[in-house]
Formats: structure tokens, sequence, C-alpha cells
């Protein structure tokens, strides 16, 4: 089994397709192999594997984690769900800027956002499931978020009156995020 990696217009953020071995009786695929990250310049220290479900509608995001610093590899394994990442590194040429896809369970591919990124998504099925590896174990003192609909980030979301949380719907806007001390943590 192989993986494909696509570069996007951001650094570091990439999309991995991995190979599927698909049959009469169904499909298999390797989402995760030490050997082959490493080759790929992918990273290979995943310390925690979480898994979210979410009805039709339902923004997560955008979160993210500077204690510890933390990457996430992110799947959809039921149903469709609009994927997106923000740059938040403070001195990186890409600041502010964010890249959206729509993943599948039937394209099976992941995105990869490492730390310094405020990641999220759309729910664009009536229920939708993602997975997502990450490289830091979660810290709640340690972790915060970006507004889903900050204006200076102008993210396209495909939902219009989207379902959130209260913290996601009163989450700082990135200008507030690079004025905390914290922020220095997701230099370049």
């Amino acid at each position: 089994m192989s993986f494909d990696v696509e570069r996007t217009a951001i650094a570091d953020l990439l999309i991995v397709t991995p190979s599927v071995f698909q049959d009469q009786r169904g499909f298999f695929l390797e989402v995760f192999r030490t050997d082959h990250y490493q080759a790929l310049g992918l990273p290979r220290n995943f310390v925690q594997f979480n898994h979210s479900g979410s009805v039709k509608h339902t923004i997560r995001g955008l979160h993210f984690q500077w204690d510890p610093p933390m990457g996430k590899l992110m799947r959809v394994t039921r149903g469709t769900a609009f994927l997106v990442a923000v740059d938040i590194r403070r001195d990186s040429p890409t600041l502010g800027q964010w890249f959206g896809i729509t993943l599948s369970e039937q394209d099976r591919r992941l995105l990869w956002a490492p730390a310094g990124f405020g990641r999220g998504f759309a729910v664009l099925s009536d229920f939708a499931e993602i997975q997502y590896f990450t490289t830091g174990t979660y810290n709640p003192v340690g972790e915060s978020g970006v507004r889903w609909n900050d204006p200076a980030i102008g993210v396209d979301w495909p939902v219009s009156d989207p379902i959130l949380s209260a913290k996601d719907k009163n989450a700082q806007m990135l200008s507030e995020w690079l004025n905390r001390k914290e922020s220095d943590n997701f230099r370049i």
C-alpha cells in the first residue's frame, strides 16, 4: 500500500490519499504507516486519536492548541464534511489564509494541518463522523479557537445558518489571538 501527498497553496498543509484495495468483499486501506509517513516527510508520532460525530449544518472550530502544540491528521469516516485549516502562525507569509476541502467516506482522503493552524469542519451530510490523529495530547488550559466567521479570514463555509457551540459562537477573532503572548508559540 502507498500514499500520495498533494501540496496546497499554504505551506505545510497537505492532502494525503491512501491507496485502496477494493474487491467484491469491500475495501482495505492503510490510514497510517510509520515508515511511509517518514519517507514522505509526514509526522509519525501521533499520541492521541479522536472521533467526532455531528449532525448536518454543524460547524466545529476553528480550534487549535499551543501547549503542547498540536498538529492534526483529519479524515471523514462517515458522511461528508467540509474541512478547513487556517494559518495562524504569526510570521507566516500565509497568516490568516484558509484552505477548505470537502472530504467523504467515499474518497478516504486525509488533511494534514500542523501546529499553528486553526482547524474546523462543517457537516454537509445528514450526519458525519470525523476522526483525527493528533501530535499532542489534549490540554484544556493550552487550547483556544478563532471565530468561525471572522471577516479577516473570510472562510467561505458551505453552510449559511450553522449549529454552533457557545464556545465556537463566542471565540476570539484572529487579531485578538495574535495580540496574546501565547501566539508566539506558532512562529515559523
